[in-house]
């Protein structure tokens, strides 16, 4: 102990007497190790952190698939999750749910809540546990009992202000009442990843009892629900998907489905995580690259020291210390210097995920649970003693192989004995830079790819025109609505006021707006079109007003839009997009033609529009069918509103027209086109951005690092340089010398790197759009940029190197 404080002290004096040096070393090392502990926070809460819940790793979800018919995840129906019930012997408890955004009234102003109707089963499987009251009991899950309801902490909190005697109070939802008979406990969250639903939902505020009745086995066709599982102790996700194949089968010949028709489950915790599992591995795997880099750069700093002190070191050795404690000093020195810097880590750490917070990245779940906790310290602590060791290896190395008698006996203050220009005297120091050279070159060349498909992604026509668009969603709840003319009439009085408002140049309503996350498919029948058996043709499904296209400017292909005449005294009519025309009626004769759900009720396709990107500008979603909202309104719709300058401005002069003709109305979601289409791009801004920052890091430390051995080869070599100035070597003949030392370097680094970035960048291929994973134009310009800031980095010292007075040089030797 008393030798290691000594080291300490020692290893303290060394660091204080080479300030700048210091402060550079935990620059680098606080920026590496604190990214670090950044990403791994979040990997960390999404994939190595388990869900909140008991047994999470038995939890699973279950989900339709029909890959011939174009459908990879559907939901499956109350009909299905009898047949499931009752023939698995995979699992201890099951229950169905369905999510659902309702109206609470009898307040001051309608609120618009997020339910889940669902079996008690499910909070008993999800650990619920009641703050006050109780929650869902198996009896209410028969039809005919009273109305109850179950509040989550949060809508406990802010709509009903924490009311400590709500328990036994009634509240209206959807003009229905309810009984409030518990309120969950504060830790207890379900959320839209757990739980997807097919409109916008964020979190589960109310839990309302969903009552199977007899008829629940014949209820095959409404796919609209949510089955989530508990599996047996024991028994695997690949035992429980054979079980599960087995009754799928029975189901398809039972139900006359497709021939890909059948059953997956997922385990929760994947569901959750979704396709953002690769991206984050990326950034992971990119960040460990940069503290690589780090630590490589430290090392060459550290030997540079190191051969200041060789004297010193001799002298030491002279005096008869062995090479395990000069090694120990070393190491002591530079894992301290890693300890300061992981400390210096977890600052920028928590910066950086206030950064990410900022982002809003949007694919990120679970984002609130992202923080520095014990694992977060755990990981950052054994990250700096790993990166200690590691960047201190290289001078105690140097340590080891000293001969106290050469340094002794050479000249010089610092016990520089082994001079020359040329690398292979600094074969180790070159090794680290070239390494630096080919990991940044990997970085670079992986951002170039993201930046360039973001460009690309950037440059998709989405279908419509977001500039000066306001959009909106509001549901009305009052029972008259149920008759669909009294409906058809509130939208009518609806747009006719909104139209007349200074400033609006168009207005529309729509069931579900593009890059909104809103769902809507169905099978259809199309004339002259015989699908396979049980191979429904699929298609988007939207209900759209009279002046929705022409506000959203989609433009029309051919035939007609929308009329006041399609209205529910008349013949069904469709307008079908152009991806449908194009597909059945490849020579434009798509108007006139017909399609069907029911074949005694024919549907006119009046008109062909464009292709809208639904659900996202890299997503090609299914063709889609679009019918007049005045011959089938819905409770709930989108509204948008196109302005001749400040949409956001109408906002307020739009609700109060919608509130003036029905004021229990709930309008939400208010936001701009412009916005929802920058948002829906967050994911890849946010991954081109993190990996495109990672990359000029290590860009920068790579050529500093190669800046710093071409600077310590000079000054080394000045003695050499001198002799070749005396011998009539000319200034420009010097520059190239030094410069020819340092591209060889970057060209070694540049081979290296192309070789790895060809085997890496495949792995990012899934988060590319239109751009190759071994695309050219990157893997040529990245090369040339990287060799301009390298040629850069190795001028400055050649420069300085041609400066050298042969005279001076050969005196002070």
């Amino acid at each position: 102990m008393k030798l290691w404080l000594q080291d300490l002290r020692i290893a303290f004096r060394m660091l204080r007497k080479n300030v700048v040096l210091t402060v550079v070393i935990l620059a680098s090392l606080g920026i590496g190790i604190g990214a670090n502990s950044a990403i791994f926070s979040v990997v960390d809460a999404l994939l190595l952190r388990p869900l909140p819940y008991p047994h999470p790793d038995r939890l699973a979800a279950i989900w339709l698939h029909s890959p011939a018919i174009g459908i990879l995840r559907d939901w499956p129906s109350p009909g299905q999750y009898i047949d499931l019930q009752n023939q698995n012997h995979s699992f201890d408890q099951m229950a169905i749910a369905q999510s659902r955004t309702f109206t609470l009234t009898g307040r001051e102003q309608p609120e618009r809540v997020d339910v889940l109707s669902t079996q008690s089963s499910l909070l008993t499987m999800f650990g619920a546990k009641p703050l006050l009251g109780r929650i869902l009991r198996p009896e209410e899950d028969t039809p005919g009992r009273p109305g109850v309801a179950v509040l989550s902490y949060g809508a406990w909190q802010r709509l009903f202000n924490a009311d400590p005697t709500i328990v036994g109070k009634s509240i209206t939802l959807n003009g229905k009442s309810f009984t409030v008979v518990g309120v969950l406990e504060r830790s207890f969250m379900l959320n839209a990843e757990v739980m997807p639903s097919e409109g916008p939902m964020d979190k589960v505020d109310i839990f309302l009892p969903l009552a199977l009745g007899p008829d629940a086995a014949q209820r095959r066709g409404d796919e609209n629900y949510n089955i989530v599982a508990r599996l047996k102790p024991g028994i695997s996700m690949q035992q429980a998907q054979a079980d599960i194949d087995v009754i799928a089968n029975g189901i398809r010949i039972k139900d006359k489905r497709g021939a890909s028709f059948g059953m997956h489950i997922i385990g929760l915790q994947n569901q959750v995580v979704g396709d953002v599992r690769r991206a984050l591995l990326v950034l992971l795997g990119s960040v460990s690259l940069v503290l690589l880099i780090a630590c490589a750069n430290v090392a060459n700093l550290l030997l540079a020291r190191a051969a200041g002190r060789e004297k010193e070191l001799a002298i030491r050795t002279a005096l008869g210390a062995g090479w395990h404690r000069l090694v120990r000093q070393l190491l002591t020195e530079s894992i301290l210097l890693s300890l300061l810097g992981g400390a210096a880590g977890l600052v920028v750490a928590q910066l950086s995920l206030l950064v990410v917070r900022l982002m809003n990245p949007g694919n990120i779940p679970r984002l609130e649970e992202v923080g520095i906790n014990g694992a977060v310290l755990a990981f950052t602590f054994v990250l700096s003693l790993a990166t200690g060791v590691l960047f201190g290896f290289a001078p105690a190395w140097r340590a080891i192989k000293l001969d106290p008698n050469s340094s002794l006996k050479a000249g010089g203050r610092s016990g520089q004995s082994d001079g020359g220009l040329y690398l292979k005297r600094h074969r180790l120091r070159g090794l680290l830079v070239a390494s630096e050279l080919a990991l940044s070159l990997v970085l670079l060349i992986g951002a170039g790819l993201l930046i360039r498909s973001f460009v690309r992604l950037q440059s998709v026509a989405p279908g419509f025109t977001a500039d000066n668009v306001l959009s909106m969603q509001f549901v009305v709840s009052d029972p008259k609505y149920e008759d669909q003319k009294v409906l058809a009439g509130f939208y009518h009085e609806i747009e006719s006021r909104i139209a007349h408002l200074p400033g609006v140049v168009a207005e529309g309503t729509v069931s579900a707006l593009p890059l909104t996350g809103s769902v809507g498919w169905g099978g259809i029948h199309v004339e002259g079109y015989n699908p396979p058996p049980g191979q429904e043709l699929q298609v988007d499904i939207r209900t759209a007003s009279t002046d929705y296209f022409r506000t959203m400017q989609v433009p029309l292909i051919a035939g007609r839009f929308f009329s006041d005449q399609d209205n529910l005294e008349t013949s069904q009519v469709a307008i079908i997009d152009q991806k449908f025309a194009q597909r059945f009626w490849p020579n434009n004769d798509a108007v006139g033609k017909h399609l069907w759900f029911d074949p005694k009720k024919p549907i006119t396709i009046v008109g062909v529009a464009g292709v809208v990107k639904q659900y996202g500008l890299d997503t090609d979603g299914k063709i889609a069918t679009y019918f007049p909202m005045q011959q089938g309104p819905d409770r709930g719709t989108f509204l948008v509103a196109r302005s001749s300058s400040d949409e956001a401005g109408l906002s307020n002069a739009i609700t109060r027209e919608i509130h003036t003709v029905d004021p229990s109305a709930v309008i939400y979601g208010v936001r701009t086109m412009k916005d929802r289409l920058h948002d829906s791009l967050a994911r890849q801004r946010f991954s081109s951005t993190m990996l495109g920052a990672f990359a000029a890091f290590a860009m920068l430390l790579a050529a500093v690092g190669l800046y710093g051995v071409m600077s310590y080869l000079v000054t080394q070599s000045t003695h050499d340089i001198g002799i070749l100035v005396a011998l009539g070597a000319r200034r420009e003949n010097i520059v190239a010398l030094v410069v020819q030392q340092g591209m060889r370097l970057t060209l070694i680094g540049i081979f290296a790197g192309l070789i790895g970035a060809a085997a890496l960048t495949r792995v990012i291929a899934s988060l590319l759009y239109g751009v190759s994973a071994t695309d050219a134009a990157t893997f040529l310009a990245v090369p040339v940029l990287l060799a301009a800031v390298a040629f850069a980095a190795t001028v400055i010292p050649a420069w300085r190197a041609s400066s050298v007075d042969p005279m001076v040089a050969l005196r002070e030797e």
